[in-house]
């Protein structure tokens, strides 16, 4: 079996005129090199990689000299980074370059949003005042989406689960959206071989009508002015630069063109009708997967979203609401509101945007989930463990060596815990916090999430 052989049949020639293809080496680097593993800092949860590579187009990412056991790194878990494929942090680039740092505030739509690596990145790069939301069309995998965020740690962010369609009635509502549309696969060959068994012809054809689609539908909600950035982990140019044309075709966009240093390895690509640029990454060129992103400028106006007015709400409980307050940073800049009985929080510059987003979408998450009051002590929310607004001067906390961080993690008992403190308390490992337990004379109630420890008994030693 020649090397060729092992990708699906037609793939290869189907690639052979797509811009800057090298086969030879294409194919010596899906048979014989191990794919780079990469990650990409919090920038508000600081910390560091030392002796590791920058990514060159991303100044939080770096390259690891080898792939540890994520799952059992507290700091991983903290929120303190993400692990992220390189190519992919090319969106940091791109949000450089159009945005200079005296902007107006943006209102930003992740659309495809799970697992988390772009909405986390984007996060990043948006200031308090600006808003993501972030949504993920298929129902199972937007939990994961949402347990990224709170690691993440931000408020000014909602997380939702709607179809594309549903945002064609937030006209003009959008400054920014994100596509990174469902597609073939055939970027991510190396890294999950796998994938190639679901690759054909037909299947790309099937994508190309799927990404045009979901663009189609989205496309009212972006605001005369804004940025549409589309990529795909796809090599095919039906599904890139054909793309590209059809966007060009159908609505008024301009193609953005974005620097890049020729020693970056990226393939600049231009639609054959068009001409819109586009930025090819392939595994023997550049440090990273396959990828293809394009940004575009709306040039026309899609109108004004229809808002139904609100019901007139109850007045919230001041003195419920006073005592919550004490649990958080900075709570003047923050709009507090009750969902049953858990009290969350988000950046007042947002209380009208949420409101109306929730006339026309299902949102998973808003903000911060604070705790549930029980007379006037606050149960205190795992989101507001993991938040950059949780008041670490009202609250205890215990640090944990990395055994104990560990066992914490798993939700085993915590051995050889000296303190002779009392009440709930964040668990930190390095000084970032993990979550909650609850310390008591004779012994400690973990809160940590169920759903989030870790399930390996294996013995791992501090890394």
């Amino acid at each position: 079996m020649t090397q060729a052989a092992q990708f699906p049949e037609g793939f290869v020639s189907s690639l052979q005129n797509t811009p800057g293809f090298q086969q030879n080496t294409f194919i010596k680097v899906h048979a014989d090199a191990d794919a780079p593993t990469s990650v990409r800092t919090n920038p508000l949860k600081a910390t560091e990689f030392p002796n590791s590579e920058t990514v060159q187009w991303c100044a939080d990412g770096y390259y690891l000299n080898n792939r540890p056991s994520f799952t059992f790194d507290p700091l991983f878990h903290a929120g303190c980074y993400y692990v992220q494929e390189a190519s992919s942090m090319f969106i940091d680039h791109i949000l450089h370059h159009i945005y200079n740092s005296d902007r107006e505030p943006i209102t930003a739509l992740d659309l495809c949003a799970a697992p988390g690596g772009k909405s986390t990145l984007i996060s990043s790069f948006l200031a308090d005042e600006d808003l993501l939301v972030a949504n993920e069309i298929i129902k199972t995998r937007v939990p994961v989406l949402a347990d990224n965020l709170t690691r993440w740690g931000k408020s000014n962010t909602i997380v939702t689960n709607n179809d594309p369609k549903s945002f064609s009635k937030l006209k003009s509502f959008f400054d920014l959206i994100v596509v990174d549309a469902p597609c073939s696969g055939s970027g991510m060959f190396r890294k999950d071989p796998a994938a190639m068994e679901e690759w054909s012809e037909a299947n790309v054809n099937l994508c190309q009508q799927r990404q045009e689609r979901i663009l189609a539908d989205v496309y009212p909600a972006l605001r005369e002015d804004g940025y549409l950035i589309y990529s795909t982990c796809s090599y095919s140019y039906e599904e890139d630069e054909a793309v590209l044309d059809w966007l060009c075709k159908e609505f008024e966009l301009e193609s953005i063109r974005i620097p890049i240093d020729t020693s970056w390895g990226i393939v600049e690509s231009q639609s054959a009708d068009k001409q819109a640029w586009g930025y090819r990454f392939y595994p023997d060129q550049v440090k990273g997967e396959g990828l293809f992103v394009a940004c575009l400028q709306k040039k026309e106006n899609s109108g004004e979203v229809s808002v139904r007015k609100n019901k007139q709400s109850s007045k919230p409980n001041y003195k419920e609401m006073d005592l919550v307050k004490e649990y958080v940073i900075n709570p003047s800049s923050l709009y507090f509101f009750k969902h049953n009985d858990d009290w969350l929080a988000i950046n007042k510059a947002h209380r009208d945007n949420l409101e109306m987003l929730q006339q026309f979408l299902y949102i998973k998450k808003s903000g911060i989930r604070l705790g549930k009051l029980a007379g006037k002590e606050l149960i205190p929310d795992h989101e507001l463990a993991l938040s950059i607004i949780v008041n670490k001067d009202k609250i205890l906390q215990t640090e944990l060596n990395y055994e104990q961080a560990i066992a914490y993690l798993r939700r085993d008992n915590i051995n050889d815990l000296n303190t002779q403190e009392k009440g709930w308390s964040l668990m930190t490992y390095k000084g970032f916090a993990l979550g909650w337990a609850k310390l008591l004379p004779n012994r400690i109630n973990n809160y940590y999430p169920k759903e989030l420890r870790i399930l390996s008994q294996e013995i791992i030693k501090e890394q």
